[in-house]
């Protein structure tokens, strides 16, 4: 996926501009994501109906009660979250790849080597941006509370102090257990993959490094991203704008017990629009940013 003549400073500002690119154009799709994966099942004898329904719906609905910029709630935080973890995730990538194998290794990188070191550099880079992780769930979260209820938050900046003056500056870790699998598992299926399968792909005939192998490996690095990781990111999400879950295997446990298994996938459908055109657009500005950082042809 990287170049070895690029440096970690050089991979890492690169990857910091893509991912924060990313994130502004698919927050949207996130943000309908997060409301999905909170809106709790009604039990008992409660017979309304879920307020938000399905990613359009959901999208209408925000935009309706809320205004269209509540769609781009939690940007700031996300675009802190995606200087640090996308920069260091992507930057460390290559680097740890060829500390496992060895710096005279010749020939293709095994996969479960590729896996191992985006598990390893996804679980440093969430555990360094958690904080703006969790800052990020909790604004795009706000909107869930009833009409006339006073907002927690007024701000990305008041809302890493307010959570700090109430809760203690431990709570900015909160989530970090799920967070860690969810973001090592999601970073080896994006990280990964993308790399299997731009490889496999340059070795049919009539396929070169340009834009569609690139659009093509980063829709298959998103699917598979999104299967494997859709089930800790509900856990994940609820854990961070919950606070009603004393641990993760009690999050676990109380979605499974009152909503069932597929509670796991909720939201599955806009996490799959936003992460598969997230790693498309991620990927494909990455790569050309590699490019004209080296003064390199666009496209």
């Amino acid at each position: 996926m990287a170049d070895l003549k690029f440096s970690f400073a050089e991979t890492f500002l690169c990857s910091a501009f893509a991912a924060c690119f990313a994130e502004f154009c698919t927050i949207p799709l996130d943000t309908a994501k997060v409301r999905l994966q909170l809106q709790k099942k009604a039990v008992g004898d409660e017979v309304n109906l879920p307020k938000y329904r399905g990613l359009m719906g959901t999208m209408a609905t925000i935009a309706k009660e809320e205004g269209l910029s509540a769609l781009w709630k939690g940007i700031i935080a996300g675009l802190h979250r995606q200087c640090i973890f996308g920069g260091l995730r992507i930057g460390l990538y290559e680097p740890v790849k060829i500390f496992l194998v060895g710096s005279d290794y010749v020939g293709d990188i095994p996969l479960y080597q590729k896996i191992l070191a985006a598990l390893l550099t996804g679980a440093l880079a969430i555990a360094v941006a958690n904080p703006t992780d969790l800052v990020k769930v909790r604004l795009q979260a706000e909107g869930k509370f009833p009409i006339g209820v006073a907002r927690r938050y007024y701000g990305t900046l008041d809302a890493y102090c307010t959570i700090v003056r109430q809760e203690g500056l431990g709570a900015l870790w909160t989530g970090l257990g799920p967070n860690i699998a969810r973001n090592a598992i999601v970073n080896a299926a994006e990280l990964a993959s993308y790399d299997q399968v731009k490889q496999t792909i340059l070795k049919i005939p009539g396929f070169s490094d340009n834009v569609l192998t690139h659009l093509l490996a980063g829709l298959g690095a998103g699917l598979f991203a999104v299967c494997i990781g859709s089930p800790i990111d509900v856990v994940k999400s609820r854990m961070m704008g919950d606070s009603g879950y004393k641990t993760t295997l009690d999050c676990f446990i109380k979605t499974l017990k009152n909503e069932g298994f597929f509670a796991f996938y909720k939201g599955f459908l806009p996490n799959f629009s936003r992460l598969g055109s997230w790693n498309v657009i991620m990927f494909l500005t990455l790569e050309q940013a590699k490019k004209a950082f080296r003064g390199g042809i666009i496209l």
